[in-house]
């Protein structure tokens, strides 16, 4: 493990639209959690479905949430442009904390390199981003959770930090007890995206391999991310 891995720990479990649950709980389907509420406040107040899913509300309707929403908006400044950024890209990697973000930000900085290209590489190489990217869940926010509940290894070795910095190289694998579950089987076949080229996935041995560290070109987003905005914001 790296030491930048050890200083990012696991954010509090929550049951959520997409995530995974224990066998001992059931799936709800109209059940709607804070967190659930929390992430369709996030698209509506960006207006754009950050995470290209087919339930966002954005699908619906483009306006903000609560009853100021449809008020027209004025210019925005500088500081709030780098603002929206900030959230929209923090948001998007299951909403890490702002803690955890500025880490990034800092590391992102002392590497070589754009910085805004470094902060990418680094959210990327989040194991639960990897497993994101690699279809064994269908949301961020379900990755978060499956790496947290030990359901996933690295090159054999148990890991349970969703925070935890994939090299390139290293193979992620979905546990033998726990490659039968449905949202493991139903995400490896949803069609609402596809696997990025710098991650090799064999979805019949539910194992991924990151080739290289991508730049942001190559991250699939469903919407555009500014991390470039982001290193301003925080170099205030």
């Amino acid at each position: 493990m790296s030491a930048l891995s050890f200083r990012f720990g696991p954010g509090p479990l929550r049951k959520e639209e997409g995530a995974f649950l224990d066998q001992s709980h059931s799936l709800r389907g109209t059940a709607m959690s804070k967190r659930i509420q929390a992430k369709h406040k996030l698209d509506r107040r960006m207006g754009q479905n950050i995470w290209g899913r087919p339930k966002s509300p954005v699908n619906r309707r483009e306006y903000g949430p609560g009853q100021h929403g449809q008020r027209r908006k004025g210019k925005m400044s500088d500081f709030g442009t780098q603002l929206r950024a900030k959230q929209k890209l923090k948001g998007y990697y299951a909403n890490i904390t702002e803690k955890q973000f500025r880490r990034y930000y800092a590391e992102a900085i002392r590497l070589r390199g754009d910085s805004s290209e470094n902060l990418i590489g680094l959210l990327e190489r989040r194991l639960d981003a990897v497993v994101y990217r690699a279809k064994f869940v269908p949301t961020p926010f379900a990755a978060r959770q499956f790496v947290n509940h030990g359901h996933v290894k690295v090159n054999g070795r148990r890991v349970n930090i969703a925070s935890f910095l994939v090299k390139p190289g290293d193979v992620i694998e979905v546990k033998d007890s726990s490659k039968q579950l449905e949202i493991v089987v139903v995400a490896s076949q949803l069609a609402e995206r596809d696997v990025p080229d710098y991650i090799e996935v064999d979805h019949a041995k539910m194992t991924a391999r990151v080739t290289r560290v991508p730049s942001l070109s190559e991250v699939p987003y469903p919407v555009q991310m500014e991390p470039n905005l982001v290193i301003e914001f925080y170099s205030r």
